[in-house]
């Protein structure tokens, strides 16, 4: 027998398992990561700012102004969130449980106010109630009226007025996504109720609020942040509120630190109202078996009641869409020569190069992005995504001053290289340039190709990658021959929305683009009074706008 002494003996120990790579830093991860440094950015940036001010003067706001700045904004956000959810909730409710005549064009009549940027229609109605627009004017006239105190009207730059247009053109938030809800609810619910006894006002109450408050919940939570993020029609009714603070501290008293602060603070607000809708809804959950999913059925209405039910969702939509639309038509027409105005079609110009290129560039990183967090599958790069797009929830004022402050230093830093290797100080490259804006609009509407392209993906099924990748295709050729035909669809619908609403941004606009657009050439024609001026330019935007409105409409309909 050999002799085996010398051979040491086969110890067993525990297994370690190989290290596991919490982060993989491959080429899709680093993209992912990049994307989502970019859109986090500014936020930091704001931030860094208020943390570290030059001049610290947040006693002296807290002492003088910033009361007021937020006593407005509390009460323009409540009054704003309330009337639109109202008006929002009870037209969706009436076109889907109701038939009366014109039915089917309110259902998409009441989106139309979603085509009017806000400060243009508060520029519409001001100059149509002031004291030397034509309903006061005819007024005097007709009663021999002389001099205000000759007669009582209310004060229209003031903050009722400004909650009463913000509400009318706000509320087809709320009108678009209770309507939904309303439509796919079940209809047995509701039956079971006029069952029992309950009428119209007992069903609605009962039934269909209960199952929409989430919905509910979210579209307020939404118009309450365009209201705190509303900057022209706010400075156009004189009511002082955070975001017009913002504006007055950096560009009159030239203190970014406070301006930063002020930032901070409407940041606050817009995490305490996604808490709040979240909260909400954490306990409200609703579940239907395919058995019981049958839509409502539609009560047709009286004829009173029909009349009754016409005149009030027509209200929104005059207040809200027409009577805007009928100064601005009366102006832009009257004066024919504004349309020949070559300035007018330079910022046209200006205003689709800019949104066209921010469309692509958002829509493309989204995909990007969502497409490496599936790829990927790892736990920090899923938790990146909601984060991604806090953008979103920011204002424009907000990125403004946080994209403009990194860019600066940037720009300064590449005019100097430049003039120490060439001699030539060729000054500012990036501050006020297209580049600028362009990246504040891809911050600002991230969320919408996100959460677009998210939803999209989710239909896909899985079997379909692993089978791309079995037959030896990259991600990179998964993602060029396998999602993005099948996804193009969900591509273009977020690019519209994002050309659209970068077309009406006007805060980030204003702050980092130095020559004008159409959103600008409002503003800047407006303040100063021009309505006729800014007729031609509110227009184009709209009608721009209207394109989306259209196709949501059409791909929403019955």
């Amino acid at each position: 027998m050999a002799d085996t002494s010398d051979i040491p003996p086969v110890t067993s120990g525990p297994r370690v398992p190989p290290a596991r790579r919490w982060l993989p830093l491959d080429g899709w991860a680093l993209i992912g990561l990049i994307i989502a440094g970019l859109v986090i950015l500014p936020i930091a940036t704001v931030f860094w700012l208020a943390l570290f001010p030059a001049e610290n003067i947040w006693p002296h706001m807290i002492a003088t102004t910033l009361p007021r700045y937020l006593k407005n904004s509390i009460l323009m956000m409540t009054g704003v969130g309330v009337l639109a959810g109202c008006i929002g909730t009870l037209t969706a409710w009436m076109v889907v449980m109701y038939r009366f005549p014109g039915r089917n064009v309110l259902q998409w009549a009441l989106l139309l106010p979603l085509s009017l940027p806000a400060y243009i229609a508060a520029f519409a109605v001001v100059d149509f109630l002031e004291y030397a627009g034509p309903l006061q004017t005819w007024l005097r006239d007709v009663f021999g009226w002389a001099t205000p105190r000759d007669y009582m009207f209310p004060e229209i730059r003031s903050r009722g007025i400004a909650i009463l247009v913000l509400a009318s053109a706000l509320y087809p938030y709320v009108y678009f996504l209770t309507r939904s809800v309303f439509r796919t609810q079940s209809g047995a619910a509701i039956e079971v109720a006029r069952a029992l006894g309950c009428g119209p006002i007992g069903s609605f109450l009962r039934v269909g609020l209960p199952l929409a408050r989430p919905a509910i919940a979210a579209s307020v939570a939404i118009v309450m942040m365009e209201t705190l993020n509303e900057f022209g029609a706010m400075e156009f009714f004189a009511v002082q509120t955070l975001t017009t603070g913002i504006f007055s501290v950096w560009l009159d008293g030239n203190n970014a630190g406070g301006a930063a602060q002020l930032a901070c603070v409407i940041l606050v607000f817009v995490m305490v109202l996604v808490v709040l809708e979240k909260s909400s809804r954490r306990r409200l959950k609703f579940h239907e078996t395919a058995r019981n999913m049958r839509p409502p059925q539609p009560l047709v209405l009286s004829k009173v009641a029909g009349l009754i039910t016409f005149v009030f969702c027509i209200v929104p939509i005059l207040t809200g869409f027409v009577l805007p639309m009928a100064i601005l038509l009366d102006h832009a027409f009257g004066h024919l020569e504004l349309w020949a105005d070559a300035d007018l079609w330079r910022a046209t110009l200006r205003t689709i190069t800019l949104a066209g290129i921010a469309a692509i560039l958002t829509v493309a990183a989204g995909v990007l992005l969502v497409f490496s967090v599936r790829l990927m599958r790892n736990g920090f790069m899923k938790r990146l995504l909601p984060v991604a797009t806090i953008g979103y929830a920011a204002p424009g004022a907000v990125l403004g001053l946080g994209i403009l402050y990194p860019f600066a230093a940037l720009d300064h830093t590449l005019a100097d290289i430049i003039l120490w290797v060439t001699g030539f100080d060729p000054g500012l490259l990036l501050v006020g340039s297209m580049g600028a804006v362009i990246l504040a609009y891809c911050v600002r509407f991230f969320a919408i190709s996100v959460g677009t392209i998210d939803a999209a993906f989710t239909k896909i099924s899985p079997s379909l990658g692993m089978a791309s990748r079995s037959l030896g295709k990259t991600p990179r050729q998964t993602l060029a021959k396998l999602y993005t035909p099948l996804i193009k669809g969900s591509i273009a619908t977020a690019g519209l929305l994002i050309f659209v609403d970068a077309a009406k941004e006007l805060p980030a606009t204003l702050l980092l683009y130095s020559q004008n657009t159409l959103a600008t050439t409002v503003y800047a024609k407006a303040s100063l009074e021009d309505i006729e001026g800014a007729a031609s330019a509110a227009l184009v935007i709209v009608l721009i706008s209207l394109v989306a409105v259209a196709i949501v409409s059409i791909a929403n309909r019955d």
